[in-house]
């Protein structure tokens, strides 16, 4: 089986704004979704927090709208995709946030 990141993108909202009754709204979607997953999520990663980027020149330049990641097993992209339904990134019906897949492949 091949291993693929989740890459989560869109302008998410900023956690201090989340009320607690939304993030625990929020953390059982995801408990529900990992679930579904099952065998197949190896890493049920983290949103990213602090962010910036650095150009080859060292400048920092702005970070992308990366928000997090998800690592998952499947015989391959097709499959990797399908783990994606059900995924509460996605629950707001619209291209504003999206899933990127990437395989990892081996060192």
């Amino acid at each position: 089986m091949a291993k693929f990141i989740l890459l989560y993108r869109g302008p998410a909202t900023p956690q201090a704004d989340i009320t607690p009754e939304e993030g625990e709204q929020l953390l059982q979607a995801w408990n529900a979704w990992m679930g579904n997953v099952g065998d197949a999520l190896l890493d049920g990663g983290a949103p990213f927090a602090g962010r910036t980027a650095v150009a080859g020149d060292g400048s920092t330049t702005s970070a992308s709208d990366l928000n997090g990641y998800t690592i998952v097993q499947a015989p391959d992209l097709a499959a990797a995709k399908t783990l994606c339904g059900g995924n509460p990134f996605l629950d707001d019906a619209t291209a504003d946030f999206v899933v990127e897949i990437y395989e990892l492949a081996p060192m």
